[in-house]
């Protein structure tokens, strides 16, 4: 009798935890890196076919988590391109895509943002787990400097890689030597190649 309602309560306990993690929104880390390991957004050659292809990863997303320096790296460009039509069809595509899904921009010294852009001011990982936790579908992750925190705080479930052929040979790596307290496990789930030579990789944070 005693085995059995601890099965009984082991297993509500195990239907209830499988709930919670399941209702909680996916987070993703998208990002262009070269051969050895530094990030630019300017690395290679864009195409019409890996821009088709980044206007993809965001078909689920209706969250965008920037840094400061991204945000500006991104806009008001994408959102000139979007409104003067400017650019290639598969660039169109990619502004409109992007204008139109909220934002979130971790800043101390941004005054003023575009529409449907909200400005948090510290502790981005408590903003993050606040919003891991409500209703709603995929949250993309565009920061370098805040990885290391997210992923030591358990809230990244997948890395969206794209490798250029390039050796950069300087710039920003994804992680600094020690950023990590301990090694953060990954399970390859999508490859895609492009004309271009590039390679789309796609991880997701591996069960223990």
């Amino acid at each position: 009798m005693v085995l059995s309602l601890f099965f009984v309560a082991y297993s509500l306990h195990m239907y209830l935890r499988h709930r919670y993690f399941c209702s909680m929104r996916n987070v993703s880390f998208v990002l262009n890196i070269s051969l050895d390991g530094y990030c630019d957004h300017t690395l290679g050659e864009p195409s019409e076919e890996l821009m088709d292809y980044f206007t993809e990863t965001m078909d689920d997303v209706d969250l965008i988590f920037y840094g400061r320096i991204m945000y500006q790296m991104m806009f008001p460009y994408w959102a000139d391109v979007f409104k003067n039509r400017t650019g290639s069809p598969a660039e169109i595509r990619f502004a409109e895509r992007l204008v139109s899904i909220d934002k979130v921009v971790v800043s101390r010294t941004l005054e003023s943002v575009d529409e449907n852009i909200a400005i948090i001011r510290n502790n981005p990982v408590a903003e993050l787990q606040k919003l891991k936790l409500q209703p709603g579908k995929t949250i993309s992750i565009d920061s370098v400097s805040m990885l290391p925190d997210l992923i030591a705080a358990g809230l990244i479930d997948e890395f969206r890689l794209v490798i250029h052929p390039v050796i950069a040979g300087a710039g920003r790596h994804l992680l600094n030597a020690g950023s990590l307290a301990e090694t953060f496990k990954l399970e390859l789930i999508d490859t895609r190649t492009f004309k271009n030579g590039c390679v789309a990789l796609r991880y997701r944070k591996r069960e223990n």
